[in-house]
Formats: structure tokens, sequence, C-alpha cells
């Protein structure tokens, strides 16, 4: 009998990302979960990240905690976020979440889109999606 392995982890938080999201989540308008976390076509390179609160989890998400945070992950956006690293970057001008994402080929110069390619997985895991 051929015995599971485990699952990675789709995503993981700095710690500067854990303690920005408790701080937004704190000034939430509505009592929220967590946060939920995809990508979507759109921009010049061809897909953006996306965040919003999660009010509740939805059948499908994947839901993972880390650093006390509970992540909902879109599930067609886990093999392009599988390997993730989320972080939060306070510069002069700016302050915002960037994702250090092994799958992302490239992006556009502004920053706001990427170019992502789905995980690569053993053929078991290809036929069990």
């Amino acid at each position: 009998m051929a015995t599971a392995r485990p699952r990675p982890q789709v995503m993981r938080l700095t710690e500067a990302a854990a303690a920005r999201i408790k701080e937004v989540m704190a000034r939430a308008e509505r009592p929220v979960i967590g946060v939920r976390v995809g990508v979507k076509n759109g921009g010049c390179a061809g897909m953006e990240y996306t965040m919003e609160y999660a009010e509740a989890a939805k059948p499908n998400d994947e839901v993972l905690e880390d650093k006390g945070i509970k992540l909902l992950i879109d599930p067609k956006a886990v093999l392009f976020l599988l390997g993730t690293e989320m972080d939060f970057k306070t510069e002069k001008l700016s302050a915002q979440f960037v994702f250090n994402n092994p799958n992302q080929t490239s992006a556009c110069g502004c920053g706001e889109s990427v170019q992502l390619t789905p995980a690569k997985g053993t053929s078991a895991d290809a036929s069990s999606a």
C-alpha cells in the first residue's frame, strides 16, 4: 500500500507580511477570517495577483495558516502560486505586498503584472488535478 506524501504548502508569509495583514484585518469594516489570494488575467505581462478580505471559506479554497494568518487560496491559482513567499516591503516612496514566486517568468516594467507558468509536478500530481 502506497503512503501519501505530505502536500507542499502553497504559500508562506514573511514576518513583515504577516504583521501588515494583521494590521489591515484589524481595521476591516466587517469581520473577516483571513485573506483570499489568487491570480487573474490582466495587465501588460498577462496576469495579476489578487488579494481580498475573506469573510468565509469557499468550497474549494486551499486553506492554510502561517504566522497566525489564515490564507485562502483560489483553487485556480494553486499551481501558479506553489512555492510563493509573500512579503511586505516599505521603501522611501511606496509600501506594498511583494510576491516572490518561483513560477514567475517575467514582469512588466511598472510591476503591476507578471507572467506565470504553472508549477511542474510529477506525473502523479498531474493526473490527480
